[in-house]
This record gives C-alpha cells, structure tokens and sequence, in this order.
C-alpha cells in the first residue's frame, strides 16, 4: 500500500507560516531523516496564545518565535511528547514568556539505553498534567487533550475546537510513517491510538512534521491498514525462515535510506512483540535486536 502525502497550503512571511486565521507555525531549522523539514512549532490564537512543541534547544529557533510572538502574550505552553525535537526549548522560551507548561508527564524508558530518533527529553516535567479528555482554555480558544500513547506512552494530541482541527505530533505524520520503537513506543498502544482518532471528526490534522493532512480518517486509516500490512511482511519472512530483525528489515525495506535503517529494526521489533502479544510469533527467549523470531505453532 501506498501512503499519500497532502500538500501544504499556506503564505509565510519570514520564518513565520500563517495557516488559518487562528493557526500560524515556526519550523525549526533542525532538517533530518526523521524530522523532515524541521519541528513545526504552532502558535494558536492572537493577542493571548497558546504555543504547542517549542521545538529543540536552539537559540536561533527560540529568537524566530519571540519575533512571530511580538506583542503578544504567551499564556500556555502545550507539550505533545517529550523526544529532544520538541519540548527542550521550553527551557529558553518559559523565562521569556513565564507561561506555564502542560504535558501528559515525563519521559518514559530508561534514560541509559541508547537513543532512538532525537532521543528523549528527561529533564522536562510539566507544570500542569494533562490527563485524556481534559479542556485547556485560553483567550478566544480551547484546546481537548487527547491521549495517543505508542510513539511515546506520554504522547498527546491536541484538539482546537474553534477550527475542528487536531494537532498531531508524531501520532500523525504529514510526510512518513511514525517510529515506535522501545522501550517507551508500544506498537498495541500506537495501534490501538490510531483506532481511537477513526472515532473523532476534526476536519484537518497538523502534525509537527510535515504538510496538512486534510483528509484525516482516509489517512489513518490507511496508516492502519499499512501496520498491518507491515506485519503480514514479517509473518512471509518468518514463513521463509528468516527469523532475525535484520533479515526481515532487508527483505522488507529494499533501498532503505541507511539513516533510517537502525529506526526501521526498532519498528520491526516492535511489531513482533505485538505478534508475540497476540500469539502469532514466538521468539528464543529473548525479544531483542538480536533475538531469533517463528511464527507461533
């Protein structure tokens, strides 16, 4: 199956995209295999407003967004997860700004491994936890919280009700498939996340990497239907005995970008500890990198 990317319809003056009349975005210049063009930081509302993921720990960044913010007042910060690309520059935005944060909570994991895609921010601790279904209210908006753990199990999007529009985070990418990867990513709980946005009526999706996605449930479901996908490759692989992460990723991802190849074993693993879960694959005792995998039975 093929995913369809939307493309992004907007004007920009400097580093500032304004999307809606309520919605404008800072990019950070922070480009790569798996941030695309950059971190998208939102600005919502006008005069008092809210800023969703105020991206890596960069001053020229941050100074970008105080610029857009001009006379205007910042009274929330709103945090979708906490890998290194978007919440560490709260750090230099909160002082400017003395806004409080809101975020599900820390990072999950073990802060030793080793790091997966921009790594994780363990020094950030919300001022305000935010639990699924909980309303933030600012000056002419209203954002709902919207738990969608599998990325990272802290993950949340954010629903501006003004607009019917959810932003997204790394649940739902404008330009690529999601990593979930462990420790923290959980591919039942990514899965399952995916199943519980089919049940909602936003309009649109922006997510903070890549364009708008303008058709959101024709989109996730396409998302789930090329997971499973993805796991009817790995159980063929297994049929033909090729039962290492590395194997299957070589057969499964043919002209790869290399860069992505350590993320694309993550997902893999991932995905058979969900068929281990549901009693479709075994492994040799281990469900590592390096663990041997065969279907159940």
């Amino acid at each position: 199956m093929t995913l369809t990317f939307n493309r992004e319809l907007k004007f920009s003056y400097g580093r500032v995209s304004v999307l809606t009349p309520m919605i404008r975005r800072v990019v950070a210049q922070n480009p790569n295999a798996f941030t695309f063009k950059g971190t998208g930081t939102y600005i919502i509302g006008r005069g008092e407003v809210a800023v969703i993921d105020p991206g890596p720990l960069d001053e020229e960044h941050v100074a970008a967004l105080l610029h857009a913010l001009k006379g205007e007042t910042v009274t929330h910060i709103l945090i979708t997860h906490t890998h290194r690309d978007h919440s560490p520059a709260t750090r230099l935005l909160q002082p400017e700004t003395d806004a409080p944060t809101y975020g599900y909570g820390p990072h999950g994991g073990d802060s030793a491994l080793p790091a997966v895609e921009e790594g994780g921010d363990y020094d950030f601790r919300p001022d305000i936890t935010v639990k699924d279904g909980d309303v933030i209210e600012g000056k002419d908006w209203t954002v709902e919280a919207v738990h969608t753990p599998g990325h990272t199990s802290n993950h949340l999007c954010f629903s501006f009700r003004e607009e019917s529009t959810l932003f997204s985070g790394d649940q739902v990418m404008g330009w690529s498939t999601t990593v979930v990867s462990q420790p923290d990513g959980d591919m039942a709980d990514y899965m399952a996340s995916l199943e519980k946005l089919l049940q909602r009526d936003e309009d649109v999706y922006w997510p903070t990497h890549g364009a708008c996605i303008e058709n959101p449930k024709e989109y996730v479901t396409n998302l789930l239907a090329h997971r499973h996908g993805r796991e009817d490759q790995i159980a063929a692989c297994l049929a033909d005995g090729k039962g290492t992460i590395e194997s299957m990723v070589d057969t499964m991802y043919v002209g790869l970008d290399p860069r992505l190849y350590n993320g694309a074993k993550r997902s893999v693993q991932s995905h058979l500890i969900h068929m281990i879960e549901t009693g479709r694959v075994v492994s040799n005792g281990s469900t590592g990198l390096d663990a041997v995998y065969s279907l159940a039975g």
